[in-house]
């Protein structure tokens, strides 16, 4: 039963979908009307996963194809494949956080003024997971691991939200949504500082081109073009034994073009299935809200984002992972080296490159971008020593969301103050 209820809890594209029918059956919707938002807000969020994942599964070559080309060797920050390592350990700690943490979300909501209710599965349980490993590797029993964890994993998924609005409200235009992510706080920090250097109003939407390459304002024959530059580049300084390994004996150009390409179908697939989910969950949460949690606000995942500056989305991701190479190189002064983790540089710097276009314009987007990459990038170096995971059997891999890196070393600083290693 608990499981069943954590697996619900881990897939927002079902809690989405049931919030969708309670909201249009609160809003007294026709049966018809009903069936035809519940199933559009599913399909919408199912797009957006699949978009996701093309993009992810294009970006693993690539990312292995740049390790192979630089021949770097450290560790790469990716919260979900460390979570589900110690789930053997910790997966009854990891579950129970996270239904009663989003409990505790409800209540926070239901009775103060930050109505933001998180709605991000898969953060709810990477964020779960960090909370079981910090407490148990400070050697708290199983069941103060699960009280502190829900309370501060409750208490998170309300702030970080709140942090972020205003920089929300900047790129929506509406106060309708809120960031369901944890590195917003880092994002809209990056945003905040591209607007200190950038001008709003020349956004990166509105570049100027000559009229023989018109072509170039269309985000996705942009993107592509940018995309198969990077890819050929990248495999050029690949050697060819090792190629062919990444490749199965594919031709390397042919090979990089098609995953380049491969990559922006992900993202005209996750964009098309943003527009449609927006467009049933936003009035259909207003029926949640006003019988449940008045005036209550979803906390949605960071590809929503995208749809409002497509262009600064290749803008962040190309100067985060600038920002992230910067810090790669100069890993000999710092504990541990932080390898590009391209997956993540290209969220969260295309979140960064969209906050920053909404506050500094093109130059916002660049200089968000990589402050992202840079500062994501000391942040994981700078507090790697704090928590040790090879008593998980774990290597080569740590935290990456910034929000949850920062309260889990709040976490170990506290403890250590109280004698608590």
């Amino acid at each position: 039963m608990l499981h069943t209820i954590a697996s619900i809890l881990s897939n927002p594209a079902i809690i989405l979908g049931i919030i969708a029918a309670v909201g249009l059956i609160a809003l007294r919707k026709s049966t018809s009307d009903i069936i035809k938002g519940t199933l559009k807000t599913v399909f919408g969020f199912i797009m957006l996963q699949q978009g996701s994942n093309i993009i992810v599964n294009a970006l693993v070559p690539f990312s292995t194809m740049f390790t192979e080309a630089f021949g770097l060797k450290g560790i790469v920050a990716e919260d979900n494949s460390l979570v589900a390592a110690v789930q053997v350990v910790l997966g009854k700690e990891t579950a129970l956080i996270l239904l009663f943490s989003f409990l505790i979300n409800l209540v926070i909501a239901r009775i103060t003024k930050w109505k933001y209710i998180f709605l991000t599965g898969h953060m709810m349980f990477s964020f779960a997971g960090t909370m079981a490993i910090v407490f148990n590797l400070m050697g708290f029993s199983s069941v103060n691991t699960i009280i502190l964890g829900s309370i501060i994993q409750g208490i998170s998924m309300v702030l970080f939200p709140a942090i972020s609005q205003p920089f929300v409200r900047k790129v929506t235009g509406n106060n309708h949504v809120a960031f369901g992510f944890w590195g917003s706080s880092w994002i809209s920090l990056s945003g905040y500082i591209g607007g200190l250097v950038g001008n709003k109003e020349k956004s990166s939407e509105d570049v100027k081109v000559p009229k023989s390459l018109d072509f170039l304002k269309d985000m996705s024959i942009l993107m592509g073009i940018v995309m198969v530059i990077i890819y050929i580049v990248t495999s050029l300084f690949v050697d060819h034994a090792t190629m062919q390994k990444i490749t199965s004996g594919q031709s390397a150009i042919q090979f990089s073009i098609m995953n380049a390409l491969t990559f922006v179908v992900g993202i005209l697939v996750l964009l098309q299935g943003v527009r449609m989910f927006l467009g049933e969950i936003v009035p259909a949460f207003k029926g949640v809200g006003e019988k449940i949690v008045p005036g209550a606000k979803p906390a949605l995942d960071v590809p929503i984002f995208f749809s409002f500056a497509p262009i600064a989305v290749t803008l962040g991701f190309l100067s985060a992972l600038v920002g992230s190479l910067i810090v790669t190189f100069i890993s000999s002064l710092l504990p541990v080296v932080v390898l590009p983790s391209v997956i993540g540089l290209f969220f969260m710097g295309g979140a960064a490159g969209v906050f920053g276009n909404s506050t500094g314009g093109r130059r916002g987007a660049i200089v968000a971008g990589f402050v992202l990459g840079l500062s994501w990038s000391l942040l994981i170096a700078i507090t790697y020593p704090l928590i040790n995971l090879e008593g998980y059997g774990i290597e080569g891999l740590w935290f990456a969301s910034p929000d949850a890196i920062i309260v889990a070393v709040i976490i170990r600083l506290v403890g250590m103050l109280f004698g608590i290693h």
